[in-house]
């Protein structure tokens, strides 16, 4: 009997099944528990005092004063750190996977790994960065005494653009390491790629920087440390987006302790978005001030704080060749891919990522793409949301649509004879990663009717008749869904109705407590109800990895399903001693163990009350529990595509998205409306980007121009379209249960898939590309570039591209 064989296809709550979220009654009902809402009895207060320049030397720091004001226990600074053994902490940038395309410089050096201080010791290098801790008995104590403290900075000259810290002269943000280039790595085929770009028909160029952002999650990040002199026990109470193991695992070796030293506890998360996958220096910061003051301390960041904390994600700058023959078929792809890191190498993941699916779901012989990381004096650069995927999905895509607007293809067409086949599956793309299987054509096919293409020329003529420009774009995208490969489940049946279930997944609004129960009602035959799931305690967690990369789902479920067929073994014994019978005479269905052509019967929760009596053997007694830890490095690849329809305003140069359509494929879909929600999140961050978000640095002086959100502009509900979203359902032969995963494919093609559209409704006025965010002044400054006085009432013939940087 197994789980994948065996499974009870009736479970009105099971596998496939649109279910309720579970959670959203308590967290409507404003009964959630997030990082700020813990609190501890004696608690004190951390208020971080931050640099004001993005580079400076510290001259020296003069905290007389604040130690003596009124309410204030202790003021800590980076030297006190020192002193106290911390170390940086242990982001352990460099992706390991061995499924994937491994990162190597090209010349054969070790990479610069920037550190991550949780203070600023010699020198600061951004602005935010964390220079003094001033704990007191209230926030507005500390705040207060932060104003009377003197830090003597020596400014220097700050980078903040790739090019700036790469050109000749640029002082390093690390000194020690001697230069800002922290990796050049590159992966492919130059020598095919060379040849192919030599007897190409058509080659097609795009210079482009993909803009920074940030998260923005409605819950701000805040944690409590707490130290019990007793046990040597450090507890942490914040919000754990990557798991309590690994934030468990980091802050014990910032402390320099062992992990059974410390404990993470975790409530809620408000929102993640790949930017708490990461440990902050806060986090570390509580636990040792608690120690020092022998108070619990409470520390909660601030709006402003955050835009300039958190850690921010994109700011990719790509310079890409495609080579194609007279019909169009695509040839070979070359790229230099520069991430600006920031001041600390947090993660390269988004780099590595993005270099290994370059070439989508197409086709494409060869490939060389170089990768290169770069550190600035910005906050640093982590994981966000689909990490690396939506930067070279946009890229290839515009170059797709490049070649079609230069050379005559049809936009559709080009596509579909250029996309992997289902009959090339199992296909190995020219980087080396072996996609398993998929139908692409078929998701084209399914845009296409979804966001009625055939039917665009009316509504773009309607909206003529209105004075807007309409245009349409289409996007491809896979993903490479890893992650921390190691997951757990324990399940334990409690006499008293209930099932335990401890992951070392953390739910960040997926849905975890309601698509985890589905799956083990589907194979227990339990309710929904009775399934509790804990995630948020490292003593009770042993190994995970939190919600990265798709994987909660598609690890977490496949240990689940073994722990739940040990548990149905383990059953089938207890019932067979019950009703003196054989075991092998005992089959299970829908909760309860039944004598093979018989009524006799006994029900799961009444096995595990028998477990915990004498009246079973010996080797049967105690909890009915199964427990299954695993590897699973193997990937998956999740695709989606995507029809979207924009209207300009040549007048404003407002862009609206007034029409989406996405077709994803995540294999196999545990509850569909779920998915559907992940989707609707990601078009809408997707949106963001492509219109509004972008974090922005003054160039010279380092200063985050839009670090409010006076400046940082988000989507807002009256500004997005009604999305229509479709699930296709083929299963991945990577997984045990053939899930390719499902929290990424809505925000992965839609950069293209936008700017496709924004292109395309301003092609009469020669506008050839766009950068990102398609501001109303960017938008505006593109269609008069070439056409002064333009209007959309009044067609003319396409000009010179309003962006020279676009060259063949």
């Amino acid at each position: 009997m197994s789980f994948l064989t065996s499974r009870d296809q009736v479970a009105p709550q099971g596998i496939g099944k649109s279910v309720p979220r579970r959670e959203d009654s308590r967290l409507l009902r404003g009964q959630g528990q997030y990082g700020g809402d813990f609190s501890l009895p004696g608690q004190v207060y951390a208020y971080v005092m931050r640099a004001p320049h993005a580079h400076a030397r510290i001259a020296g720091i003069d905290a007389h004063a604040a130690r003596a004001a009124p309410g204030v226990i202790a003021v800590l600074t980076g030297a006190d750190a020192a002193a106290d053994g911390l170390q940086p902490i242990p982001h352990g940038p460099v992706p390991t996977n061995p499924h994937e395309v491994p990162l190597n410089n090209r010349d054969g050096s070790a990479f610069l790994i920037a550190p991550h201080p949780v203070l600023a010791i010699d020198a600061v290098r951004y602005v935010g960065d964390g220079v003094v801790v001033i704990i007191a008995e209230t926030l507005y104590q500390a705040m207060d005494a932060a104003d009377t403290v003197e830090v003597a900075y020596e400014t220097l000259p700050a980078t903040t653009r790739s090019r700036q810290a790469l050109a000749a002269g640029a002082i390093p943000v690390w000194p020690p390491l001697g230069s800002n280039l922290c990796i050049d790595s590159a992966a492919g085929d130059k020598k095919a790629v060379d040849a192919a770009f030599a007897c190409a028909a058509h080659v097609v160029r795009l210079e482009t920087a993909l803009n920074r952002v940030t998260g923005v999650p409605m819950e701000l990040r805040a944690a409590v440390g707490d130290y019990d002199p007793a046990t040597g026990l450090h507890t942490i109470y914040t919000t754990a987006g990557g798991g309590v193991v690994r934030h468990r695992n980091d802050v014990a070796t910032v402390l320099g302790l062992p992990i059974e030293a410390v404990r993470i506890i975790s409530g809620d998360v408000g929102g993640n978005f790949g930017i708490r996958n990461n440990t902050y220096p806060e986090f570390a910061l509580v636990a040792w001030a608690a120690k020092r003051v022998g108070r619990p301390v409470k520390w909660v960041s601030e709006r402003r704080e955050a835009f300039l904390t958190d850690f921010h994600g994109r700011d990719l700058t790509s310079e890409a060749e495609l080579a194609l023959d007279a019909d169009g078929k695509f040839l070979a792809l070359r790229a230099v891919n520069t991430s600006n890191l920031g001041s600390s190498a947090v993660s390269f993941v988004p780099l590595a990522k993005g270099i290994a699916v370059s070439s989508s779901c197409y086709h494409i012989p060869a490939s060389y793409m170089r990768g290169v990381g770069v550190t600035t004096n910005t906050s640093p650069t982590s994981a966000y949301r689909s990490a690396g995927r939506p930067e070279v999905m946009y890229v290839l895509e515009r170059l797709i649509d490049i070649a079609c607007q230069r050379h005559g293809f049809d936009r559709v067409e080009l596509r579909r004879q250029n996309l992997v086949t289902p009959a090339a599956m199992p296909y190995r793309n020219p980087l080396g990663l072996v996609y398993d299987s998929g139908d692409y054509p078929t998701a084209l096919h399914r845009a296409l009717e979804l966001g009625d293409w055939h039917g665009f020329a009316a509504r773009r003529q309607a909206a003529r008749r209105h004075g807007l420009c309409r245009g349409i774009g289409v996007a491809h995208s896979i993903e490479l869904n890893t992650g921390n490969p190691r997951e757990r489940a324990e399940m334990t049946i409690d006499p008293d109705g209930v099932v335990e279930l401890v992951l070392g997944t953390m739910s960040a609004g997926q849905g975890h407590l309601t698509s985890f129960a589905q799956i083990v009602a589907e194979w227990l035959g339990v309710e929904i109800e009775q399934v509790r799931l804990v995630t948020g305690d490292s003593n009770r967690v042993k190994a995970g990895g939190g919600s990265a990369s798709a994987r909660s789902m598609r690890l977490g479920s496949w240990v689940m399903a073994k722990a739940a067929d040990e548990i149905v073994e383990k059953g089938r014994r207890i019932a067979a001693a019950m009703m003196e019978t054989a075991v092998e005479d005992i089959e299970f269905a829908r909760r309860r163990f039944t004598i093979k052509g018989t009524d006799r019967s006994v029900g799961l929760f009444d096995a595990a009350a028998a477990a915990l009596g004498d009246t079973v053997p010996p080797d049967l007694r105690g909890p009915l529990a199964g427990t299954c830890e695993q590897v699973m490095a193997v990937p998956s690849f999740a695709y989606t595509c995507v029809v979207c329809e924009v209207e300009v305003d040549p007048e404003t140069g407002i862009v609206d998205v007034v029409q989406y359509a996405s077709i994803d494929d995540c294999g196999r879909a545990i509850n569909p409306m779920l998915i559907h929600g992940q989707s609707h999140g990601g078009i809408t961050q997707a949106i963001g980007q492509a219109l509004w978000e972008e974090c922005v640095y003054e160039r010279d002086s380092g200063q985050m121009l839009s670090a409010s959100f006076m400046d940082y502009a988000m989507p807002r509900a009256d500004r997005l379209p009604f999305y229509k979203t479709e699930l296709i359902e083929i299963p991945s032969t990577t997984n045990p249960l053939g899930m390719r995963g499902g929290g990424e494919g809505g925000i992965t093609p839609g950069l293209g898939a936008i700017a496709n559209a924004i292109v395309d409704a301003l092609a009469e006025f020669g506008v050839e590309h766009i950068e990102l965010p398609a501001t109303p002044q960017r938008v505006w400054q593109a269609i008069r570039a070439n056409n002064p006085n333009a209007s959309p009432r009044v067609g003319r013939r396409p000009g010179l591209a309003a962006f020279p940087r676009t060259v063949s």
